[in-house]
């Protein structure tokens, strides 16, 4: 299953989703850059293309315990760890008209695509999930107050965005589970209750 670097290959595996469904002659042949952002990037942003900004991660609260498994090698394997990844999509460019077009053609985009199956999720990050493992891309509906928020604290301003879950991104634990022998007798001791 999937290891601690499932958070970066998810992002990285939807910016090169939008790369490889991206072609130059939707947008009158502009060339666009697709890229993974962190905080800094939005001061000095791409001129056309567009950034995926991973602004929150929490563990997923419907999955939270999931039981432990048996992997392929008849081991005995640590509960897996559920997370979400909360992603801020901004298109950019000169005219706000491509703005737009580069916005609505990215979320169709992610519309048509919406389960990233392992093939795509180990493109750029090799051997990070396993050939069953799939990550869900839905949209978010955040609230305008939490979205300003977020652009208050980017040094940038306000930029038009569209905001999208990766769901359930399962990591599991590097720890080994030690086998214990099974139970062989049940002993039961009784107690005197006192007064």
């Amino acid at each position: 299953m999937a290891t601690y670097r499932a958070i970066s290959a998810t992002c990285q595996a939807i910016v090169r989703l939008l790369q490889q469904s991206w072609r130059p002659e939707l947008f009158d042949d502009a060339p666009l850059q697709f890229a993974v952002y962190s905080t800094q990037d939005f001061a000095d942003p791409m001129d056309a293309g567009v950034s995926l900004f991973l602004y929150r991660a929490n563990i997923n609260g419907v999955q939270r315990t999931p039981p432990a498994r048996i992997d392929a090698n008849g081991q005995r394997r640590r509960t897996q760890l559920p997370v979400d990844l909360h992603l801020l999509l901004t298109p950019w460019a000169k005219a706000a008209s491509l703005e737009h077009e580069i916005l609505g053609w990215t979320m169709r985009t992610l519309e048509d695509w919406p389960i990233l199956p392992a093939g795509i999720l180990n493109s750029q990050v090799p051997n990070t999930f396993a050939a069953e493992e799939t990550v869900e891309i839905v949209r978010n509906d955040m609230a305008i107050e939490e979205l300003v928020r977020i652009w208050d604290v980017l040094p940038h301003d306000f930029h038009v965005s569209a905001s999208y879950v990766a769901r359930v991104v399962r990591i599991d634990s590097e720890l080994d589970v030690q086998a214990a022998g099974p139970v062989l007798t049940r002993q039961l001791d009784y107690g005197v209750v006192e007064e």
